[in-house]
């Protein structure tokens, strides 16, 4: 039962710091929490059952976890570079300002 709070509690500290951040890292952050506490309910509740099906969901979770991890990084990056900042709002500001110009 404590796993069970422990992720409800990582998983309400990642939605809040995914609905107050501004900065994408951070954002990154907050999702990747939130992923882990639904990986670690996930395994908690199949490992349960005593046989080695919890074993295999946590592979095929973490696994996975860090392929997605890896391209969200990777984009990140790339974001920071094209527009200079890991701000949201600025980006959001900065593609509006594209976007008007290239319609003038």
């Amino acid at each position: 039962m404590d796993f069970v709070i422990l992720s409800l509690v990582m998983m309400a500290i990642g939605i809040y710091g995914l609905l107050t951040n501004r900065q994408l890292l951070k954002v990154f952050i907050s999702i990747e929490l939130i992923a882990t506490a639904a990986t670690l309910n996930f395994v908690m509740l199949a490992s349960s059952t005593g046989q080695g099906l919890g074993q295999a969901f946590l592979i095929l979770a973490f696994s996975t976890d860090t392929a997605v991890s890896a391209v969200i990084l990777a984009l990140l990056v790339i974001v920071s570079k094209k527009y200079g900042t890991s701000n949201i709002n600025e980006i959001l500001k900065t593609q509006e300002k594209r976007e008007n110009e290239a319609e003038q």
